[in-house]
């Protein structure tokens, strides 16, 4: 008879090779004596495995931070941390590892919900969800290599076979900076011609996407729209500055161009307002941003119940992308990727996937998430000076503060 054990051993070695069943062969005794302590997670924990994590390394470079998270057997895994001031982000990952020294990597949502959930004052909000989903996009990228599987496996396996991304011949995307509230006719009309020339550039059977930025106020934003054509556009990405849910029902009873929301929502919870209101027609969540690989996939599954499909925002490294694609591989409700490749440092990242002519990303490959972290090209960046980017940000011709 095949015992968990034997099972645990025949699978470690196919999907690790190198990792032998006793790297997780367990103490029995000791899990018993931690039951007896009136530890809870005792009696969900593996006994069969101990592996732990021993070590997270957070290095900021420009404005992003890359962590290293490392274990007592030798398996390491990476994330990403995006869109934060990244030495306050640095300094959070090093304080937040005191609730992950010693824990089992593999505990992935018990690991979510241990950090989120860690102080009260801090739950949510972009610096936990932002820092944890470096974190998360590790510890998947840890329990990938454990099993010997990409990512999306884990996840349910992929639910089809590329994934269309965009900027591409066949897909553009056209913005706007801070404007007033209201804007003259040669404002709107220079807008109109900018989404014309990019149908032009991509032909009828092209998309085209427009994001707002957050940057065009609501009377503005409705002027706009009314000036286009509800076919010319995808989508319409931020709309408005997040917070008031009254301003999306607004405009979404102005506006007949589908609303994509969702960049700064940064958690389920987040989200659940734009569905319940039908002010969402496509979720644009970032994984960098909501809380990594976990809460992403979950936030997909509310999109799925509403009929509203993932068009993933994403402007980090190839290590982010990747990791976002892991799960619009997995999931049944899915638009169009973002994804830049100038972003990512020359031999910083080297990524298991490729683009074809079509604009459509292969899936990724290997064990994790599939991305190897040059960590002395790393090192070298590091160096480089890292001025904030808010300066030159969200002014008005008048030199009023703007939205952006």
């Amino acid at each position: 008879m095949t015992t968990r054990r034997d099972l645990l051993a025949s699978l470690g070695t196919a999907a690790a090779g190198a990792l032998a069943f006793n790297t997780f062969r367990g103490d029995t005794n000791a899990a018993l004596r931690a039951d007896e302590g009136n530890n809870p997670a005792a009696n969900v924990a593996d006994r069969t495995s101990t592996i732990k994590i021993t070590r997270i390394t957070p290095t900021p470079v420009k404005r992003k931070v890359f962590l290293k998270v490392e274990t007592n057997h030798g398996v390491t895994g990476w994330g990403e941390i995006d869109q934060l001031e990244p030495y306050v982000a640095t300094a959070l990952v090093k304080s937040l590892f005191e609730l992950l020294d010693g824990e089992n990597p593999t505990r992935i949502e018990h690991l979510w919900q241990k950090i989120y959930r860690s102080h009260r004052d801090m739950r949510g909000g972009p610096f936990m969800t932002h820092t944890l989903a470096g974190i998360d996009m590790a510890l998947w990228d840890i329990t990938g290599k454990l099993w010997g599987v990409p990512v999306y496996r884990l996840l349910g396996g992929p639910t089809r076979d590329k994934v269309r991304m965009y900027p591409s011949e066949s897909a553009t995307k056209v913005g706007a900076g801070p404007q007033p509230f209201s804007g003259s006719p040669q404002q709107i009309e220079g807008f109109v011609k900018t989404v014309e020339n990019a149908r032009a550039k991509v032909g009828p059977k092209g998309l085209v996407m427009f994001d707002a930025h957050c940057a065009l106020p609501p009377p503005f934003l409705m002027q706009l729209a009314s000036a286009l054509k509800p076919y010319d556009l995808l989508y319409i990405e931020e709309p408005a500055v997040p917070g008031n849910i009254e301003v999306f029902k607004r405009l979404k009873k102005h506006i007949s161009i589908p609303l994509a929301v969702g960049e700064q929502a940064r958690t389920i919870w987040e989200v659940i307002p734009y569905l319940q209101e039908g002010c969402a027609d496509i979720l644009q969540i970032d994984c960098a941003h909501t809380g990594g690989i976990s809460q992403m996939r979950k936030i997909a599954i509310l999109g799925e119940a509403y009929h509203v499909p993932l068009a993933p925002h994403c402007v980090t490294t190839d290590l982010g992308v990747t990791a976002s694609l892991h799960v619009s591989a997995s999931i049944p409700f899915f638009l169009i990727h973002e994804y830049y490749p100038s972003i990512t440092p020359p031999g910083l990242v080297k990524k298991s996937w490729s683009l074809d002519k079509d604009g459509y990303a292969s899936l990724p490959e290997g064990p994790g998430i599939g991305c190897e972290v040059d960590e002395a090209v790393l090192a070298e960046l590091a160096k480089q000076p890292s001025p904030p980017e808010w300066p030159t940000r969200g002014r008005l011709s008048d030199g009023s503060i703007a939205d952006y």
